[in-house]
Parts: structure tokens; C-alpha cells; sequence
């Protein structure tokens, strides 16, 4: 079976190894003609950077790229991005890398022709419709590891340095016009980060899926991505250069992004304050979470996760899926509590308070207070 595709919904995908080749066909397709690479520090120098880099100043477009980004993006490097792109008068933005480079390129093509200040547009109601939608430029997006999906979505996730806080912002043109997902960017991987980028792609699909809200075809693909992760998560964490386990796992993080339109939980309601505070990785958080929130919710959700443990060929339902996320975190060498991940001494109120505030809040399956929230974050302790 070949693992090469492209597909449009709106966003055109292009789908297979070696089409990172296509970067500048791609910048074309968007109308971008001075494209201003944006990544992280880490990636900045590495050679699939450096050599995508090389394509665009081979084609003409330029040799731009802006990599102050930290792994949890912040403002500062958003306004030192939206500097950077007007400074260099660039028309458009490479979004490259996992979550953060991805996150804060679109942000930055997102404010550069804004008026308002960033926190005017955080996903509460309808600010989204304050922004001037012609001003926002184009978007080429390029993963480098298969987790976020945020290459197919319409939101960065921006902390607030000051208040150490994750906030959501949101506008429909966030959504990349092209996207390339080329396995083969992903191959350099080291294991802990392909086990946390999994996993969070595997939380963004068991998240969705049990979310209350009614969305069908969501509920679909978070299921088959769902399978994706089984099957291929623990081939691509054992043997990182194996193409066919890293091009399943790209689809899944691209479906656990789509998936999650449907909603999110109290797993992402959680990382995401202990991230803004103690910088942990995100995917790994949610990793560490995931099992006391599975049974936080079992009232709501154990019928429907047998039936998904039915599908993924996990026995005794309910409880089988659950002793199989277990089994799945040790074998990819996630720690059982937050305190293996350098969570020490939490403020509880504090992240307890960030959690309900939280937008993912909405899409658990049991209702979260501040009394039962309290305990499942000691559970996860």
C-alpha cells in the first residue's frame, strides 16, 4: 500500500516521504512569495531545517527564519516573531516543527497585520470576529513530529508568561492553507519525544471520543486514530527510521487534531496549567494524566470506551483499555505521577483554578468542581 496522498478539506495536505521537496510548490499554492520560516531553537540548526531552508532559497523565495520560540510558547516570542516578519517584509509563514514552532508561526502570521494586542483574541465567545481576517497571511505548515495536529488546526496554544497560563487563541484562518506531512522529518526523533508526541495524538483521540458533544464523523476518526497509535506508536518508538509506523503515526496526529473539534477533557484541562507553571512537555503530561482521568470519568464513558476496546482488540472492556494505557506508558518509559516529570511541590488551588477555567473543561464527560477536580489531580500525584 502507498503511504502518498493529497487530500483538500479546506486545507490542501500533502501527504507522503520526501514531499518536504514540494516546499516552495507549496508557498506558491498559498501566494506566498517571501516566506519567513518559523521553528524552534532546537530544530533551528538541525539539517532538515537547514535543508528546507536550502529549497526555498533555491526556488527564489528567500532565506528567513525566526527561532526564538520556547517549548512552551510565550508572548515575547510572538511579538519578537511579528517583528521579525515585518522587518524582513515577508508576505506569508513556514510553520516548522512540533507543537511550539508550528503554534507560534501561525500566531505570528496571525498578528502580524492585527491592531489589538494578542489577549483580545483569546477563544472566549466570538473575540475571534475582532480580527481583521484580510490582514492575516498565508500559512504553509510542515510537522516534524506526529502529535499536536496543530498543522490542520485553527488555534495556537499561547502561555501568558506573566500570569503563567495557557491561554487558547483562535480565529478560523489559523488553519493552514497548505500543509506537508513528510514521515521522513520525523525519523530523527530521539524515543522520548516520539512517545510523548504520541501519546498526546492517542489523548487528543480518546479525549474526543468521549466527549458528550454530537459530532459523528469525529467520533469516527478519533476511533480509527485511536488504532493508528496501537498499532504503530510502539513500532515507530522502538525503531525510529521505520517509515511506515512514522507516516501511520502523522495521520494520527492530524485525525486526534480534527477528531478533537468534537472536544477535549479534563486530561487537557489539567496539562494544561501544569505545563504553563512547571514547563513540562505537553504530550507527556497528558500521558501521566490520562489514566486517573479514564477512571475520573468511568461513570460516563465506560460503555463507550468497550466498545472502542472492542474495535482496538483489547479484552474485558472498560477495565481492559485501561490496564492497555497502562501497559502502553510504562513500555514507552512515561512515569506513573507528575512527580516523575518534575512536577514538585504544586500549588494545588492554583492549578486546580487553571483547570476550570480551562476551555477543555466543556468536553469532559463528568462535570468538573473544584472538589473532585482537587482529587483527580491528587490522583495524579
Amino acid at each position: 500500500m502507498s503511504l502518498t496522498a493529497s487530500w483538500s478539506y479546506p486545507t490542501s495536505v500533502r501527504f507522503g516521504a520526501g514531499r518536504i521537496a514540494e516546499i516552495a510548490d507549496a508557498c506558491a499554492a498559498a501566494g506566498i512569495k517571501k516566506p519567513l520560516l518559523v521553528t524552534d531553537r532546537g530544530l533551528a540548526g538541525m539539517e532538515i531545517t537547514t535543508s528546507t531552508l536550502d529549497l526555498l532559497e533555491a526556488a527564489g523565495l528567500g532565506r528567513a527564519i525566526f527561532a526564538d520560540v520556547d517549548p512552551n510558547p510565550n508572548e515575547k516570542n510572538a511579538a519578537a516573531g511579528v517583528q521579525a516578519f515585518k522587518e524582513g517584509g515577508h508576505d506569508g509563514v513556514v510553520a516548522f516543527g512540533g507543537g511550539s514552532g508550528l503554534d507560534l508561526g501561525k500566531l505570528v502570521a496571525f498578528l502580524a497585520g492585527q491592531t489589538r494586542p494578542l489577549w483580545d483574541f483569546e477563544d472566549i465567545g466570538d473575540w475571534w470576529t475582532r480580527a481583521d481576517a484580510d490582514a492575516i497571511a498565508p500559512i504553509v505548515a510542515v510537522p516534524t513530529t506526529a502529535g499536536t495536529g496543530s498543522e490542520v488546526g485553527r488555534a495556537s496554544v499561547i502561555t501568558n508568561s506573566e500570569t503563567e497560563e495557557k491561554k487558547i487563541i483562535f480565529h478560523p484562518k489559523f488553519l493552514p492553507s497548505v500543509v506537508i506531512c513528510d514521515p521522513e522529518l520525523t525519523v530523527g526523533m530521539p524515543g522520548f519525544i516520539t512517545a510523548g508526541t504520541g501519546l498526546d495524538a492517542f489523548a487528543h483521540c480518546v479525549e474526543a471520543y468521549c466527549s458528550p458533544h454530537y459530532h459523528p464523523m469525529s467520533q469516527g476518526i478519533a476511533l480509527e486514530g485511536m488504532r493508528l497509535v496501537k498499532e504503530y506508536l510502539p513500532r515507530a518508538y522502538a525503531d525510529g527510521s521505520d517509515i511506515e509506523a512514522r507516516a501511520h503515526m502523522m495521520s494520527a496526529a492530524a485525525m486526534g487534531a480534527t477528531a478533537f473539534q468534537k472536544g477535549l477533557g479534563a486530561i487537557h484541562a489539567l496539562s494544561h496549567p501544569i505545563g504553563a507553571i512547571h514547563h513540562t512537555h505537553h504530550g507527556t503530561t497528558n500521558a501521566v494524566c490520562m489514566p486517573a482521568v479514564l477512571q475520573f470519568n468511568k461513570p460516563a464513558i465506560s460503555d463507550i470506551i468497550g466498545r472502542a476496546a472492542d474495535y482496538l482488540g483489547i479484552a474485558d472492556g472498560f477495565d481492559g483499555f485501561c490496564a492497555y494505557v497502562d501497559d502502553l506508558n510504562a513500555s514507552l518509559g512515561i512515569p506513573r505521577t507528575l512527580g516523575g516529570i518534575g512536577v514538585s511541590n504544586p500549588d494545588i488551588d492554583r492549578i486546580v483554578a487553571g483547570a476550570l477555567k480551562d476551555p477543555s473543561t466543556g468536553g469532559n464527560p463528568v462535570t468538573m468542581t473544584k472538589e473532585n477536580t482537587t482529587k483527580l489531580l491528587l490522583a495524579c500525584l
